[in-house]
């Protein structure tokens, strides 16, 4: 019995250590990250291709700042599908969808589709490193004002899709697996 609850002691004490450990170095946000992307590898997790309820006009009102520093406004987007996604580096379901947005985009970035990936983060220079750390190809952008009401969501990631006639054909709360075939027609439905 004493060994037994030795052996279930040491087990939990090497398992604390290594959580204790990702934490202090901050690498649990990129482990559990890594563990949230094989689950949206499996095609569990996928957005909702719906129209939303909302279906609703967009709101242009948005202005960002890119990573060169130069500010860019939503409104000069118009007439174009708006792929717009609210992320953090400190938000491990963000950076499991990352690398499928980024081959996403990809694949369509010669089609008249907009990809305006936003960086909650406090240090801007954060989502800045990350992108190049991974090599992304789309770029990222930070709030250069308020957020309009519209794109306020009370959880990270949150991504919207604005259809070319500036409806609002999309709403998905939470990580999913958009470098699909079905996704890239939803998207081309709405050019």
């Amino acid at each position: 019995m004493k060994k037994t609850m030795r052996r279930i002691l040491l087990e939990w004490g090497i398992i604390g250590s290594i959580g204790l450990l990702l934490y202090i170095t901050g690498m649990h946000t990129q482990v559990m990250g890594f563990i949230q992307q094989g689950i949206l590898m499996t095609g569990l997790v996928r957005p909702d291709l719906k129209e939303t309820d909302e279906n609703s006009k967009a709101d242009y009102g948005l202005t960002l700042v890119n990573s060169q520093g130069e500010r860019v406004d939503m409104r000069d987007f118009k007439g174009k599908v708006i792929f717009l996604n609210f992320w953090a580096t400190w938000c491990p379901p963000c950076l499991a969808e990352m690398p499928g947005i980024n081959k996403l985009y990809n694949d369509v970035k010669e089609e008249d589709i907009v990809f305006l990936m936003v960086s909650l983060d406090k240090d801007f220079e954060k989502a800045r490193k990350f992108k190049a750390r991974k090599d992304f190809s789309f770029e990222v952008y930070r709030l250069a004002g308020s957020l309009p009401a519209q794109y306020h969501s009370p959880s990270i990631p949150t991504t919207f899709v604005i259809s070319s006639e500036g409806k609002i054909v999309l709403k998905h709360t939470g990580m999913a697996h958009y470098d699909t075939e079905r996704f890239r027609q939803f998207l081309s439905d709405n050019t």
